[in-house]
């Protein structure tokens, strides 16, 4: 059975079910409305208790050459559910596939959190999980297609927060473990933000985009995102101090046992007392206090080689003692053959655009 759920009771229905995650989450539907996008959350029941869940979005946009407006949908870190399951995953796909056809979508897009293996490949702790590749054959039979937009990070590196303080320590890197207590030593204080503080959030994030060469949104849309989710006891701010001067944060997100580093700031200032590690592990310890048992830093490279953009990023969270997990990432199901195409060629082009745009705009944000 299939119930369009319409309340914000979807939190608590999806809380037990199989890959579950923050961005199915009702206050990720609230964000999202604010940028117009129409949320269709999607339960599949059996004896009455949920044994799937899809959080469809939608949007219309327009493309060059075509008159009317068009669709889009798209479940992001979705669908939940046991995909091991291969009728309960046949019944979901194919669903999926009928509503996309019904709201006349150009295409449908998920990413589920579907594991292909862990590890670095190549290297002796890599493994391969046959469940990935029995799921991505099934996905091309269908006619599904790996997407050329990749929305969110493809791999990440999870920490298992399961052990005790001590074992999560011992498992980080000696480097990593020394500059925490360097940074205690140093004198950087952690303290938890407020709403209050997210002004200035925002303007260290702007700082850390210019820096690193990263395209972020407008306040506005930040400042909506952390509210809805700290206003629903779903998030919290971590803020790195070296005598009251904020150096660095962090924004953690906790759900159904998991936490999320979503977002990471930092100035330039005392950046030489290594506030950014001891902020990882304050925000480690806490989600492990909340009851969470793995902790999602975001985030690895798609090739674990120098030559990638986030390898930098990736051999800071190597050293906080994680695994790397590589997942299916998104895949398209194109509703609409050759609009899929116009628009698979035209995106690239409008996303240049808009980056270009979004980094001038938040140099303009931070100027005198």
């Amino acid at each position: 059975m299939i119930d369009e759920f319409e309340s914000s009771g979807w939190d608590a229905q999806i809380t037990s079910l199989s890959g579950v995650h923050i961005l199915q989450t009702w206050e990720w539907a609230q964000v999202k409305a604010r940028v117009g996008w129409q949320s269709y959350p999607r339960l599949w029941w059996q004896d009455r208790r949920p044994q799937a869940g899809a959080l469809v979005l939608q949007r219309g946009l327009s493309l060059p050459g075509i008159g009317k407006r068009m669709q889009v949908l798209y479940v992001p870190k979705g669908p939940m559910l046991d995909w091991q399951n291969e009728s309960l995953r046949k019944q979901i796909l194919d669903d999926l596939q009928d509503f996309a056809r019904q709201k006349g979508a150009i295409f449908l897009k998920i990413d589920p959190d579907v594991l292909l293996g862990t590890g670095i490949p190549g290297t002796p702790e890599s493994r391969d999980f046959s469940l990935g590749a029995q799921i991505e054959a099934d996905l091309r039979q269908r006619g599904w297609l790996y997407s050329s937009s990749q929305v969110q990070f493809r791999n990440s590196v999870w920490i298992d927060l399961t052990p005790e303080e001590d074992q999560l320590l011992a498992r980080m890197k000696p480097k990593t473990r020394y500059n925490i207590r360097l940074s205690e030593r140093k004198g950087v204080q952690i303290r938890v933000g407020t709403g209050d503080d997210l002004p200035a959030l925002y303007r260290m994030y702007a700082e850390t985009s210019v820096r690193d060469g990263f395209a972020i949104r407008d306040e506005a849309y930040y400042r909506c995102v952390w509210e809805t989710f700290l206003g629903a006891g779903l998030a919290e701010v971590l803020i790195a101090e070296v005598e009251g001067e904020p150096a660095a944060a962090v924004v953690v997100f906790r759900f159904a046992g998991r936490a999320w580093y979503l977002y990471g700031m930092s100035r330039q200032v005392h950046r030489e007392k290594m506030p950014n590690v001891l902020l990882q592990w304050e925000a480690i310890r806490r989600a492990k206090e909340a009851g969470c048992a793995v902790y999602d830093l975001w985030g690895a490279p798609d090739l674990f080689d120098p030559s990638d953009p986030l390898w930098g990023v990736y051999r800071f969270k190597e050293g906080l003692g994680g695994q790397v997990v590589r997942t299916l990432g998104a895949w398209d199901y194109p509703v609409q053959p050759w609009l899929y195409r116009l628009y698979t060629q035209t995106l690239p082009k409008a996303l240049d655009i808009m980056r270009s745009r979004g980094r001038r705009r938040t140099q303009q944000t931070l100027s005198p």
